[in-house]
């Protein structure tokens, strides 16, 4: 048995959780939850207690599981009439350019991550809870530092994350907000993973939260009932799986579309090897433009989205994403959790706001991944990045498996995405390589590597056990392998 595991995430807080509840003899699935609480608190833009996700648990001997805790469509209950969207729209200002964003009350979807952390507590964990919530409630009660990727996402989303004096309080405390290096507080978030940690509150249907969000929502125009969130449930599904070059990939299936998107693109590489040559990276190309217009989605925007994957001593495999969407700038009363603004992403609702029934699961891009070979080795892994998640992986998963790159050579290698106007071009591909592509597509290179292409954290272990971990760098990412010896 191997002495060490390895975490990914999106934050170095997010990533000490996890590493904390491994070396007080937790597994690989109490370490992703204890990840999930602190990325609540270390990364608030990406990640909430308010918002959805899904975790594909991969145990050493055993079956993988997919764990669906995304959101719901709200409204049950509710007399179709008073189904219609009361969004707030909000100006986000881009270099040279700006974009309405849905946000406010009316685009709230039920919330899942809450349940989900505790369901997969009691379903895959063995530490007690309140060791795996303590570090969320110290980083709440203390404040986490925010680094250089937050920091801009917060400064993006500004307008939004300020709409309610809840909001102010948390990033704009002075007045103005919260810069790169200061500490985000959030002591009302403490004081309910408090709760959490004692099992005072174990689901956001108990009173303490579900009372005062559902009279907020009555006044404030927004479409959650106390009926979604008694009825909201975490589904366990059977992953997506696909047999690919020696190795078996297990994904997140329908309804979510983005591994099947992913798996469905790997196939179509076909039985060719596929290396760094010119014809190869062409190839790749067809494939992503082939994806990217089977999936039309609505205006693209910023996609408030992290992933945590773990491998722990056992072997045990837990690979995380979860969603904010783009922040809805609302709180549920007294509990420090902001709420997400799925029903306001357009891309998640091509046939139109609201259209979707109450009680139906939305489906997602998210796809968290785990490959494992034959000879014991394996590799969890996912993306934030809304639409480019599935470019991201496919360049991620055929750099391992297809040109047989190592964990931190697949996620530094340059990343590829159409979005059926342009092939975006992340710098770095050899000269000939980015000539011929951009012979046959209208081409934009990039002049440094972006966030816009994802945050693939990754872990791996080996066939002779030994661990790694490859925080994406584009997206804050840190990897930290344990030493459990």
């Amino acid at each position: 048995m191997a002495a060490r595991a390895a975490v990914a995430a999106g934050h170095s807080e997010t990533a000490a959780a996890a590493a904390l509840a491994l070396r007080s003899g937790g597994n690989a699935f109490d370490a992703v939850v204890a990840a999930g609480f602190a990325a609540a608190v270390a990364e608030p833009t990406l990640s909430s207690l308010g918002g959805g996700g899904f975790l594909l648990a991969s145990p050493a001997a055993g079956k993988p599981v997919v764990l669906d805790f995304f959101v719901d469509a709200p409204g049950r209950g509710r007399p179709p009439a008073d189904l219609e969207p009361h969004f707030l729209p909000v100006k986000v200002h881009w270099t040279g350019a700006q974009q309405v964003f849905h946000a406010g009350w009316g685009s709230v979807a039920v919330p899942g991550c809450l349940d989900g952390y505790l369901n997969a507590h009691r379903r895959l964990g063995r530490l007690p809870l309140a060791d795996v919530v303590e570090p969320a409630r110290r980083l709440a009660a203390e404040g986490a530092v925010l680094d250089a990727a937050q920091a801009e996402v917060i400064a993006l989303l500004g307008e939004i994350l300020t709409l309610t004096p809840d909001g102010r309080e948390v990033f704009a405390p002075r007045g103005r907000l919260l810069e790169a290096g200061e500490r985000l507080h959030n002591e009302a978030l403490a004081a309910l993973l408090a709760d959490v940690a004692s099992g005072r509150v174990a689901s956001f249907s108990d009173p303490q939260i579900g009372e005062p969000l559902v009279a907020a929502m009555q006044a404030n125009g927004g479409l959650v009932t106390a009926k979604d969130l008694v009825a909201y449930e975490v589904v366990e599904r059977e992953p997506l799986v696909l047999a690919y070059r020696g190795a078996t990939i297990a994904t997140n299936p329908a309804p979510s579309f983005g591994g099947g998107l992913v798996t469905r693109g790997l196939r179509e590489l076909g039985d060719e090897p596929v290396d760094a040559s010119p014809a190869a990276y062409s190839r790749l190309c067809q494939v992503l433009v082939a994806m990217s217009e089977r999936h039309v989605q609505g205006p693209a925007s910023v996609r408030g989205t992290t992933h945590v994957s773990v491998v722990d001593a056992e072997g045990n495999v837990a690979a995380m994403t979860t969603s904010n969407g783009s922040c809805s700038g609302t709180f549920a009363p007294g509990t420090g959790i902001q709420l997400n603004n799925v029903m306001g992403e357009a891309d998640l609702h091509p046939e139109g706001f609201h259209v979707t029934p109450p009680g139906t699961r939305i489906g997602s891009m998210m796809a968290p991944s785990v490959v494992r070979r034959g000879d014991g080795s394996a590799v969890g892994l996912g993306s934030g990045g809304s639409e480019r998640i599935r470019s991201a992986l496919t360049c991620v998963l055929s750099g391992l498996l297809d040109r047989g790159l190592g964990l931190e050579d697949a996620v530094r290698a340059p990343r590829l995405h159409w979005d059926r106007a342009q092939l975006q071009v992340e710098p770095g591909l050899p000269v000939e390589v980015a000539r011929a592509l951009a012979e046959r597509w209208p081409a934009n290179v990039w002049s440094a590597r972006d966030l816009y292409f994802g945050g693939v954290h990754s872990v791996a272990v080996d066939a002779d056990g030994e661990v790694s971990a490859v925080g994406d760098d584009r997206r804050g990412g840190a990897g930290v392998v344990v030493d459990l010896r």
